[in-house]
């Protein structure tokens, strides 16, 4: 399966919800750094002898060997492993950096969800032209990252009407659309008020659930500071969540797989 992970303004803490979601899956999982402003996960992790990851291996070089078409077998040079045992595709180190890859985004889209494993893609801000649609347009799932504000909300709802036509929201068939709320484990009422906002839009989108704050397991997740992550808040929110989107997904890679 590929599941994307995007936001519709500002940095609401998508990598940082992939990353841990990739921790928890309930399978074997991959996560891709899609990101066309730059990617962030090589940069806040080390491989498993703490050095730094490879930077000629990643996006750019499987964008590269997707122009000629990626045998599995040939996935495995582009991925790498990082500290804690999460296999990932590194991203770009920088914005320019995505203009080389054009037209080989629905060749990568394809060798991404024949890679294997449930793929996790972290697109990035999601705006009008963004190179990264054929992968939302080939995923089994879209998944929207928010915060619980008046503008990031109402920055979302435009959003999704944008991506109603090209992604056909609410269609018999279409690509599930969800959402998740990263915000303060206190918070019990920021999923209810945004599913009633959706609704009221006439949107037909699901809350999926929340990702508690938890700075201290945060900066754990990547090797800056010392917890237990297991019965962390940050964790614990994450299965729950990765429990939701993989249903979520599995009913739309069934279906695919059935025609």
């Amino acid at each position: 399966m590929l599941i994307a992970f995007a936001s519709a303004k500002g940095s609401p803490g998508v990598t940082t919800t992939v990353n841990v979601l990739g921790d928890v899956w309930p399978a074997d999982v991959m996560v891709a750094d899609l990101d066309p402003a730059g990617g962030d996960l090589a940069l806040r992790h080390r491989d498993p002898q703490g050095e730094p990851l490879d930077p000629e291996r990643g996006l750019l070089s499987l964008a590269a060997a997707a122009r000629r078409g990626v045998a599995q077998s040939e996935l495995e040079y582009h991925v790498q492993r990082i500290d804690g045992g999460l296999d990932i595709v590194a991203g770009v180190a920088r914005p320019e950096q995505v203009t080389g890859i054009g037209p080989v985004w629905p060749a990568l889209a394809h060798s991404l969800r024949g890679a294997g494993v449930d793929v996790l893609a972290d697109c990035g801000r999601v705006t009008p032209g963004t190179p990264v649609m054929p992968v939302m347009a080939a995923a089994d799932a879209v998944v929207f990252v928010v915060r619980p504000s008046v503008e990031s909300y109402a920055h979302l709802r435009e959003r999704l009407h944008w991506l109603s036509d090209p992604l056909q929201i609410g269609q018999r068939g279409s690509i599930p659309v969800g959402v998740v709320v990263v915000t303060s484990p206190s918070d019990s009422s920021a999923a209810r008020d945004l599913d009633r906002l959706l609704q009221y839009a006439g949107l037909q989108v699901s809350v999926l659930g929340r990702i508690a704050e938890d700075p201290k397991a945060v900066r754990a997740l990547t090797g800056q500071a010392s917890k237990r992550l297991d019965r962390s808040l940050l964790v614990r929110s994450a299965r729950q969540v990765a429990t939701s989107v993989r249903s979520m997904a599995s009913g739309r890679s069934a279906a695919a797989a059935g025609r």
